[in-house]
């Protein structure tokens, strides 16, 4: 079910939630956090649906701001409900001109009682989410630095205003290649990595990321680059792990598929796809305390990395890096 409500308050957004949950015997009960969806100029069509598939496993109520600063004031609303928004329930509310200017009160009168609430950044992210006015009531903050209009630069301001609660998507999408890889050095040799080389597509920050986890976690020198997009535009594309007893290659061959190679060893071919959005939103919501690992990773792992070996586009440059590193 969808209801239209044009030129409106969140008063009466409210009570028109209240009345469609008694006239149609739906309830609240069983919601379990409260997400918010900030959105620029257009519904987030595509994180709604991420949302409504990811509140199967966690139901919700999903709060959807969409602000038009340069109109005439206005507050516009939908409800969804039923088939239309999965587990969840769905309020869209469009605010135009003044009635953008303060986001905080449009959504806490529809905040779920005593439940935690999440914010969601799908396109463009605030400098700091912690000092947002809607990262202020969150007790989880997610943006997505492969979206952010200022690529080269997102994951050096998330370094700079990193607070705990704070996370980003292109940490989740190496949920499976960080899986294979811990996986693999939990066998025997248990021998120390002495280097450690990352590669991956050019327009993707996950890789900056998993060169700073790996060179965190194993305490050994990094050597990371970008692919030509020409030839490589999937993602992350191979971890190599030397070892006394040889290296260890997790190289994805296609954007589906990877082989692992280990000495001693048959390869292996490994079903490593790209994790899908909802897959990723699923798994943030499946914990609302702070992810320590990743306030780790992004602040002391991130400004510890060297420069990249080579850039094609995209390329930022850690704090750690020296002068002479950026001139390479």
């Amino acid at each position: 079910m969808i209801i239209d409500l044009n030129e409106t308050t969140v008063s009466t957004v409210a009570k028109k939630l209240v009345s469609v949950r008694e006239e149609g015997g739906a309830v609240a009960l069983g919601r379990v956090l409260t997400l918010i969806i900030k959105s620029d100029h257009r519904p987030a069509e595509r994180a709604i649906e991420a949302a409504n598939d990811a509140s199967r496993e966690h139901p919700m109520r999903v709060i959807v701001l969409v602000t038009h600063p340069e109109d005439a004031s206005r507050l516009d609303a939908q409800i969804r409900i039923g088939g239309d928004a999965g587990a969840s329930e769905v309020i869209i509310l469009r605010a135009h001109g003044e009635a953008a200017n303060n986001p905080e009160s449009l959504v806490t009168g529809l905040l779920l009682p005593d439940a935690p609430v999440v914010v969601w950044w799908p396109d463009t992210p605030p400098e700091a989410p912690a000092l947002d006015p809607l990262g202020r009531i969150a007790q989880r903050r997610i943006t997505d630095s492969s979206t952010s209009q200022a690529a080269s630069e997102r994951l050096q301001r998330l370094d700079e205003t990193y607070r705990p609660g704070d996370t980003d998507l292109a940490w989740t999408r190496l949920t499976t290649w960080r899986e294979q890889l811990a996986a693999v050095l939990d066998q025997p040799p248990y021998e120390p990595v002495t280097a450690i080389e990352v590669r991956g597509a050019s327009p993707s920050p996950s890789t900056a990321l998993l060169a700073a986890w790996l060179g965190l976690a194993l305490d050994a020198p990094v050597s990371w680059q970008y692919e030509d997009p020409a030839e490589w535009n999937h993602g992350m594309r191979s971890v190599r792990l030397t070892r006394a007893s040889g290296d260890i290659v997790l190289e994805r061959k296609t954007p589906t598929h990877a082989v692992l190679t280990q000495p001693g060893q048959p390869d292996h071919e490994l079903l490593l796809p790209r994790r899908t959005l909802r897959e990723c939103i699923a798994e943030e919501l499946r914990r609302l305390d702070p992810d320590p690992l990743y306030g780790r990773v992004i602040t002391d792992g991130w400004n510890a990395l060297p420069a990249p070996v080579q850039t094609h586009g995209y390329a930022p440059v850690p704090t750690g890096a020296t002068e002479k590193e950026n001139d390479a």
